[in-house]
């Protein structure tokens, strides 16, 4: 009777066997569907820029500082420092005070006039200024807020010096005429003239670079002075040779999460010659070849890296031949350690360790070769590649593969060079300028040999620019011109001292 109802009132068997058949097969294919999700299909994950540890140790209740003047001082590490200030400000879309060029005038005394866009004191905000220029104070105020945090950053001389000599043999005189640095610390006056263009390079460059007179005869009174007007205008001091202790400095000062100051070393010369031959790999000229500027019938024939190897007694007539600079490095030294001694050593053990251990890990991420920089020509993406110039080569870094959109973009600005990250910077500043095409901008620039970058403008009507080659000079303040504290200058035995109320600091 079952087989006669299923057959005859229900249709036939085979039919019925068809649909259980069809709904196993259905039952099954959802189960294998929901089991493949789970195991495979994950959520989206996050950048390790997001994490808890990019926050690093809580600083109170203090607000971010975003108005910031960097004087960035030359072969000091201070083009880590100012990508720090880029990534900073490009992430909070601050304001920059970008230079018309790539320096704000340097060698000449800054004038608030070479700041793109500005319009007049305080006419615009601008919020971070860090360019390399010669510093001067009545100037910069007039482009900075009244809240602005000054910092710079300073370098034993003799390091300095070692540094410079490589990065700057070919340009100044005073370094191309000497073998190596130690023939030239044996007797520098035999090389030197302080009338010779681009010899700031050679002489007290960081005293140079906060606006002083780098040819002063030293005393005592006269670098005392100089002292005081920093320590005025200058609320932090930091030291290359300890980086990692100023990094928390500087982030306590400026209150900003820690990923802010983590840094991978930017602009670092190549301390060994390659193996091919011993020859720095670079060519004078390069970046200026690839923009479609020429200069001086193009590219030079690269040079052996120059001996920079010193005894003792070398480096001492090193410090004594950059008295101004040795001075200013052993006091702010001192008072670098005072601000750690108030900051607590326990705490700053701490703290450079997370520090550290945050650049480990990022590198990790972001860096191919486990982080370690890489010569220019290594480097797949020619955006990233380092501006070469001098006698070494400077190294850069590669992103690793396949990062998320959002690691890519930070991971990016931690390695992009200084050129580079100006000119994004200022396309999104000044998108009119940028659309003019590349072949016109190219020939606004000018691309100076040993790492002075400016526009080659011509002069405003009324003033006169001496001394310097595209902007690449080495000329000093003229006589009866201000300093930036406002005291006139006199000269005195070929160089410029200070006329005060009371009487002249020689």
């Amino acid at each position: 009777m079952l087989r006669w109802l299923v057959c005859g009132r229900l249709g036939p068997v085979w039919m019925w066997k068809a649909l259980l058949l069809f709904l196993a097969i259905a039952f099954a294919g959802q189960l294998l569907g929901v089991i493949f999700n789970k195991s495979n299909v994950q959520p989206a994950a996050r950048s390790i820029f997001s994490s808890p540890d990019a926050q690093g140790p809580s600083l109170g209740s203090c607000r971010p500082h975003t108005h910031i003047m960097f004087l960035k001082t030359h072969k000091t590490a201070s083009s880590t420092v100012l990508n720090m200030l880029y990534r900073f400000g490009d992430e909070h879309s601050l304001r920059f005070a970008l230079p018309l060029g790539y320096q704000l005038g340097y060698p000449l005394p800054f004038n608030a006039h070479r700041v793109k866009g500005y319009r007049g004191p305080r006419a615009i905000e601008f919020h971070i200024m860090g360019n390399h220029m010669r510093f001067n104070k009545l100037e910069v105020e007039k482009v900075m807020p009244a809240d602005t945090f000054y910092f710079s950053i300073i370098r034993d001389p003799v390091a300095l010096a070692e540094s410079s000599f490589a990065y700057y043999k070919e340009v100044a005189p005073a370094f191309r005429k000497a073998k190596g640095l130690g023939e030239f610390a044996d007797d520098p006056k035999k090389f030197y003239d302080p009338r010779l263009r681009n010899n700031h390079y050679a002489r007290n460059l960081l005293w140079f670079d906060f606006g002083l007179d780098n040819n002063a005869n030293f005393s005592l009174a006269l670098a005392r002075l100089g002292e005081d007007m920093i320590r005025r205008t200058f609320k932090l001091i930091l030291v290359s040779e300890y980086f990692d202790q100023s990094m928390i400095l500087l982030r306590h000062a400026l209150c900003w999460p820690l990923d802010s100051v983590v840094f991978f070393s930017l602009n670092a010369r190549q301390q060994k010659p390659s193996s091919a031959g011993g020859v720095a790999g670079t060519w004078v000229g390069k970046a200026a070849a690839a923009a479609g500027v020429g200069i001086r019938g193009g590219l030079v024939q690269a040079k052996m890296v120059p001996n920079l190897s010193l005894t003792p007694e070398q480096r001492e007539k090193l410090r004594q031949w950059n008295a101004f600079d040795w001075y200013l490095y052993k006091t702010f030294n001192k008072t670098f350690w005072e601000e750690i001694d108030k900051f607590g050593h326990a705490q700053m053990e701490k703290e450079v360790r997370l520090l550290r251990m945050r650049r480990e890990d990022l590198a990790r991420v972001c860096l191919r070769d486990g982080g370690k920089p890489v010569e220019a020509h290594r480097i797949r993406d020619k955006n990233i590649r380092p501006f070469q110039s001098g006698l070494v080569k400077i190294l850069g870094y590669e992103l690793q593969p396949g990062l998320d959109n959002t690691t890519r973009m930070s991971c990016l600005r931690m390695i992009r060079p200084e050129i580079q990250y100006k000119d994004v910077l200022d396309s999104k500043q000044f998108p009119q300028f940028h659309a003019i095409p590349a072949q016109q901008q190219s020939q606004r620039l000018l691309v100076a040999v040993g790492g002075t970058f400016i526009k080659q403008e011509p002069p405003r009507k009324g003033r006169k620019e001496t001394g310097g080659e595209a902007g690449a000079g080495g000329r000093t303040l003229d006589e009866g011109m201000k300093d930036w504290e406002g005291s006139r200058l006199v000269r005195n035995n070929q160089t410029l001292v200070r006329e005060h109320e009371k009487g002249r600091l020689r």
